[in-house]
């Protein structure tokens, strides 16, 4: 048992590089360096609705569970997936740095538990970091990753897609993202996906594997990677 609950402590430890990195998103997001905006009149013809703030804030536990599934069931696609997902982040960090915008945001009408929601997630995230849109990017990346993977069925993926999809949309009905946020971030995760498919992590971690000199070691790697 303790075996077997170590083969994935190990790997789903490397999802604390998603918390460790949102230290630099916290850092950039003001208007420090000034700050763009690239609302077009197709936003401006985007309504509000509160409603969307329930599937904007399940972001984070869609993420995790996800990534968490990909891990116990299929390793591979775990660790490419995540790959692009840190690569991504750190692409979007440049971006923000170089080239800041914000997305205007409306009142917020009533007290109602919706819209309490939405003024929380206001008050508490600041309306910059938003070209590309990091709810977009990882959001998209969890479709690559369970459509490329091997335990990919009807079930799994129309759940992980359809969630992911309703995420997607809800940046724009509550006015975190503008379309170019959204466009630019499922772009940029097709890019860090297929860039992460052709680096050779298998041959770097038989590398790693054959060249440490200690047998438990190379035991761990072949266990841990599933390489």
């Amino acid at each position: 048992m303790v075996k077997k609950f170590n083969k994935h402590l190990i790997p789903l430890s490397f999802m604390l590089s998603i918390p460790v990195s949102n230290i630099f998103y916290a850092l950039l997001n003001n208007s420090a360096r000034g700050a763009h905006s690239m609302i077009t009149e197709i936003d401006k013809a985007i309504p509000f609705l509160k409603i969307f703030i329930l599937p904007y804030i399940i972001w984070y536990p869609f993420i995790f569970f996800t990534l968490f599934y990909l891990c116990l069931r299929d390793k591979k696609i775990y660790f490419h997936t995540l790959a692009a997902l840190n690569l991504g982040l750190i692409i979007c960090y440049i971006i923000y740095y170089t080239y800041q915008t914000t997305v205007p945001r409306p009142e917020v009408a009533g007290k109602d538990l919706l819209a309490l929601l939405v003024m929380y997630i206001y008050s508490s995230d600041q309306p910059f970091n938003c070209f590309p849109s990091i709810h977009c990017l990882t959001s998209f990346l969890m479709i690559k990753g369970i459509n490329n993977s091997t335990v990919k069925n009807t079930f799994n993926t129309t759940i992980i897609s359809f969630t992911a999809a309703v995420i997607i949309l809800s940046t724009l009905f509550v006015k975190q993202h503008v379309i170019l946020d959204v466009i630019s971030a499922i772009l940029l995760g097709d890019l860090v996906f297929r860039l992460v498919h052709y680096f050779p992590t298998s041959a770097v971690l038989l590398w790693l594997r054959n060249s440490y000199p200690l047998a438990t070691m190379k035991k761990k790697l072949e266990i841990y990677m599933d390489i």
